[in-house]
């Protein structure tokens, strides 16, 4: 069995075919999957899909593209949801920062209170977190290793060598179609680094599409692809890294 760690089956794009989706993604043993929360506007959907669906489970979190819309009172309407496994994905991103000095000084620190507060939620209910980090490596490490007394997952890990020290606070690298990229020669290199214990497998569905369907839109029965991937990099048999990843993921967050 595999679990799909962080696949956004609340976007829209899924809206016609979603059963289609979840059954290709069974026939690849893709059997369990985790909807991160992004975006506050979404979470009643995600909510929804898994009270309709016993293997989807979601997380409560913002986005830091979102940070502006936090509301810890709307999230904390559903942490105590039964399938309610994590808070995130929140972090960093400095990607889209604005050019002008003072809205970029200003964007950095709403990001950093928002993540401060969202580690804070995850400490109150014991909750793992899912963590994003984009260009901001130092500064999330830094938030991370004051503030939270939790584990969670670096996702889509950014191939920081870095942020590896974060194995041993208990977080876990969530390894994606990233990994499949032509281009995606650091992460090759760093991918061995880590410690087999600490590896989950992500889509990021609809996004980050692996090879060799780049362009299109990603879906949770791609995992298939990433494992191969990462059976081969880490010199395993398919099957005994897929049950590595499995047992990880239970781990991670405390399912059955």
């Amino acid at each position: 069995m595999i679990i799909d760690t962080h696949c956004h089956l609340d976007d829209n794009r899924y809206n016609e075919d979603l059963d289609e989706v979840l059954h290709r993604a069974k026939e690849a043993g893709v059997e369990r999957f985790v909807i991160p929360g992004a975006d506050p506007q979404t979470l009643a959907c995600a909510v929804e899909l898994a009270k309709s669906y016993d293997e989807i489970y979601f997380a409560v979190g913002v986005h830091p593209y979102d940070a502006k819309n936090y509301d810890r009172e709307f999230l904390e309407k559903y942490i105590t949801h039964p399938k309610c496994v994590a808070v995130g994905e929140c972090g960093l991103d400095y990607y889209r920062l604005p050019k002008d000095e003072n809205e970029k000084a200003a964007e950095k620190k709403l990001q950093k209170e928002v993540f401060i507060d969202q580690i804070d939620l995850a400490n109150t209910y014991s909750k793992p977190l899912i963590v994003h980090i984009r260009e901001a490596s130092l500064d999330s490490k830094n938030l991370l290793k004051e503030h939270a007394k939790v584990g969670g997952v670096l996702h889509c890990y950014n191939a920081n060598e870095g942020l590896l020290e974060m194995a041993d606070r208990g977080f876990y690298f969530g390894i994606g179609g990233v990994l499949t990229f032509k281009n995606a020669k650091k992460l090759v290199e760093v991918y061995p680094k880590i410690p087999l214990d600490k590896l989950v497998v992500e889509t990021d569905a609809p996004y980050l599409t692996p090879h060799p369907h780049r362009g299109k839109r990603n879906e949770p029965a791609y995992c298939r692809l990433v494992l191969e991937k990462m059976s081969e990099l880490s010199n395993i048999d398919l099957k005994e890294m897929e049950n590595i990843v499995l047992q990880n993921s239970l781990k991670l967050f405390t399912l059955s």
